[in-house]
C-alpha cells in the first residue's frame, strides 16, 4: 500500500479555484494510532455517521478547505509505528513547511503516555533540522464528560503532571494545551477555532464589528460560525451566555444541516426567509444564515436576544462591513 494517500476533494467551505492564490496554510495533525486524530476532523466537518466506521488512518491523508478565505491544507498522519519510522526518515516530505502541529493524546491510554512522549520528542527533533519553529497544540482528547464528572479531581491532578511531563521532554517555546472530546464538541470547536484565528491578521477587526451589530440590536450574544463548524468572532455578555451560545452551536448546525432553511419548521419553532427563532433554555435563539460571497458557502449567526425580531438595515450594513473586511 502507497504510504501517502493525498485525498483531494471538496469540503464543506472549499472554493473554486483562482489564479495567484497564495499557498495553503499547513496544519499538521500527528500522535500514536487510536489517539483521535481522525475523529477530531470528522467532529469539526459534522461527519458523525463516518466515526462509528472509521479505520485507522493509513499513511498521510490531505484535505484543503477555506477558512476567511484562505486555503488550509490539513494533514492527517497516521499513527501507526511503521507510519511513524517512515515519516521521520523523510521529514522534508511530512513536517517541512508545517505552520501549525496538533498533536493529539489519548489522555485515557496512560500505558502509552510515554509512547507518545517520545514521539513528540522525535518530531520536534525534526522541526529543529528543518529549522522550523511552528507553535505546538497538544490535545489532551478523550477528555470525556463523564469522565471528568467521575473523577474529576483524579483527572485534574492527571492533566497538570502530564503537562509537566510534555513542557520539560519537549523543552519548546510555543506549546499549548487544550481538553478535547467528541462528546463535548464545543470543545472541539473552540480549540480548532482559535488555533486557525491566529492565521488570521484580521480576526481582531471581525470581534470587534460583531461586538458592535450585539449592542446595537441589543443581542447579549452572538456568534459567527463559518460552514466548518469554526467561529470566525464572538460576543459574550457574561459568562452564562457564554456557555448557552458554546452549548447551542452544535444543536444548531445539525438542524442546519437536516433542514437547510427549506423545510417546514420544527413545532414551538418559527422560520422566516434564512432565520430560524428557536427557544431553548428558556431563551430565545435567532439563527440566521449569512451570504457574503456569491458561490461561496455561508456563515452563519447565533444570537442570544429578549426579542427575536431583527431589523433587517441593522443586519444588512452588518453583512457589507464584513464584506469589506473579507475582500482581500
Amino acid at each position: 500500500m502507497k504510504l501517502f494517500l493525498e485525498i483531494q476533494y471538496l469540503s464543506k467551505g472549499k472554493q473554486p479555484e483562482r489564479q495567484d492564490k497564495e499557498e495553503p496554510h499547513k496544519i499538521l495533525f500527528t500522535g500514536l494510532d487510536t489517539a483521535g486524530k481522525s475523529t477530531i476532523i470528522l467532529a469539526i466537518q459534522r461527519e458523525f455517521s463516518k466515526i462509528a466506521l472509521l479505520k485507522p488512518t493509513r499513511g498521510a491523508q490531505r484535505r484543503i478547505f477555506e477558512f476567511l478565505g484562505k486555503d488550509i491544507a490539513e494533514w492527517d498522519l497516521g499513527g501507526q509505528i511503521s507510519y511513524r519510522i517512515s515519516y521521520l526518515k523523510n521529514p522534508g516530505k511530512y513536517f517541512d513547511g508545517t505552520e501549525i502541529l496538533i498533536y493529539v493524546v489519548d489522555i485515557q491510554n496512560q500505558a502509552r503516555i510515554p509512547e507518545a512522549i517520545s514521539y513528540l520528542e522525535d518530531v520536534i527533533t525534526q522541526f529543529n533540522n528543518l529549522e522550523i519553529k511552528p507553535p505546538i497544540y497538544v490535545f489532551f482528547h478523550k477528555c470525556d464528560p463523564a469522565l471528568l464528572r467521575n473523577a474529576i479531581n483524579e483527572m485534574q491532578t492527571m492533566r497538570v503532571e502530564l503537562k509537566e511531563k510534555i513542557k520539560n521532554a519537549a523543552n519548546y517555546k510555543q506549546l499549548y494545551f487544550y481538553d478535547t472530546s467528541i462528546y463535548n464538541l464545543p470543545s472541539i470547536i473552540k480549540a480548532m477555532s482559535e488555533i486557525l484565528l491566529n492565521l488570521y491578521p484580521k480576526s481582531e477587526l471581525i470581534e470587534k464589528t460583531i461586538n458592535e451589530f450585539a449592542r446595537k440590536v441589543d443581542s447579549e450574544g452572538v456568534v459567527m460560525i463559518d460552514d466548518n463548524s469554526l467561529i470566525v468572532g464572538s460576543f459574550y455578555k457574561n459568562e452564562e451566555v457564554k456557555n448557552l451560545l458554546s452549548a447551542s452551536t452544535p444543536y444548531f448546525l445539525t438542524l442546519n444541516d437536516s433542514f437547510q432553511f427549506t423545510q417546514i419548521p420544527l413545532p414551538g419553532k418559527e422560520q422566516e426567509e434564512n432565520n430560524m427563532v428557536v427557544q431553548r433554555f428558556g431563551r430565545n435563539f435567532v439563527f440566521k444564515q449569512i451570504k457574503l460571497k456569491e458561490g461561496s458557502p455561508p456563515y452563519y449567526l447565533i444570537m442570544l436576544k429578549q426579542d427575536p425580531t431583527l431589523n433587517e438595515e441593522d443586519f444588512d450594513s452588518f453583512a457589507n462591513l464584513l464584506k469589506e473586511i473579507l475582500k482581500n
